[in-house]
């Protein structure tokens, strides 16, 4: 019996080396999620989602080979450097960021934990990155748009307003600190089009009906509404205000139209999309690859949408042509 329980404890004793190392073959990696929504937004937790299950797919799962620290800004700047600050302090293996202010404020954080970025205006112009081909530091992801369909912006606008005479692009310039690249785009095209575009900045919900009040009581006025996150929060109260006040607009991010705004050209399924196509990014960075020698890339896709109840709120047609191009038309 003495000698039965010795080898049985003998190959236990020996069997448990094996397991144990079998677990630390499975070695824990850490990965720091910095999103630009609120946590209860369905548009952030659809993001995240999709980025867990690519991640999921392609073998990392929490809890057994992978750890994920979410944080959500809610399109705070200020919170967007506290929150950089913490995901650093946990020393993730990798880092999702979305948004130029969550990037920035990732990017003053460190220039060595690999960074992948989703939704971010022209990283090249802006200078995150070298090049699209070759980003080389630290950062590499999926851009946004580049800063050049600001043009597009202003003469889909005056198709549907020929009398536009001006423009207000309104922005706050702490969730859209690109803003005067946009600018300079849309002032090019408005020149040529015989408009004066006019920035309106507001920091804060307050700002925005008294910034529209002044800038409708001239007639003939549109509204550009920059993608940032502070207007994304308020899109619904700027749709409402903007028919208020007699605006044409049209707005960069998604679901503008589908809360009330005239015109939407943008990524419109995007995000989703690219936190999708991230975590075959972080993978590879997981596996060994260097993040700069990852190419950036672009939208895949980007969508108009009209929403015809509100041209017919305030008075404007869309033309016929511009419905046919539509990837959607809202009734």
């Amino acid at each position: 019996m003495r000698r039965r329980k010795f080898i049985t404890l003998l190959g236990g004793a020996a069997a448990w080396p094996l397991s144990a190392r079998a677990q630390q073959s499975q070695q824990m990696h850490r990965v720091g999620v910095l999103m630009n929504f609120t946590a209860t937004q369905p548009d952030g937790q659809a993001a995240v989602a999709a980025f867990v299950q690519g991640l999921r797919q392609l073998g990392w799962n929490e809890g057994e080979n992978l750890r994920i620290d979410i944080r959500w800004n809610a399109g705070d700047a200020g919170l967007a450097q506290i929150y950089a600050a913490q995901l650093i302090e946990l020393m993730p293996d990798v880092i999702l960021t979305m948004s130029t202010v969550n990037l920035t404020a990732i990017q003053q954080a460190t220039s060595i934990v690999p960074v992948v970025f989703v939704q971010v205006n022209d990283p090249v112009a802006q200078g995150f990155v070298a090049s699209a081909r070759r980003p080389g530091g630290n950062i590499t992801g999926f851009t946004a748009y580049e800063f050049s369909i600001g043009g597009k912006w202003l003469n889909l606008l005056k198709e549907v307003a020929p009398g536009l005479e001006r423009a207000a692009v309104m922005f706050n310039p702490e969730t859209a600190p690109y803003w005067k690249f946009f600018m300079t785009v849309i002032e090019g095209a408005a020149s040529s089009l015989g408009v004066q575009a006019i920035a309106v900045p507001g920091r804060a919900t307050a700002n925005i009906e008294p910034a529209l009040a002044s800038f409708a009581r001239q007639s003939n006025g549109g509204l550009i509404l920059l993608g940032d996150s502070f207007s994304v929060l308020r899109y619904s109260l700027i749709a409402d205000l903007a028919v208020h006040f007699r605006l044409p607009s049209i707005g960069q991010q998604p679901n503008y139209a589908k809360n009330g705004g005239l015109l939407e050209y943008s990524d419109t399924t995007e995000l989703v999309d690219q936190c999708r196509r991230a975590a075959t990014s972080v993978d590879r960075i997981l596996k060994g690859e260097k993040p700069g020698d990852l190419p950036v890339q672009p939208p895949t896709k980007l969508e108009l949408i009209a929403n015809m109840k509100t041209a017919k709120a305030l008075g404007v047609t869309v033309p016929t042509s511009m419905q046919l191009l539509a990837d959607e038309v809202i009734e």
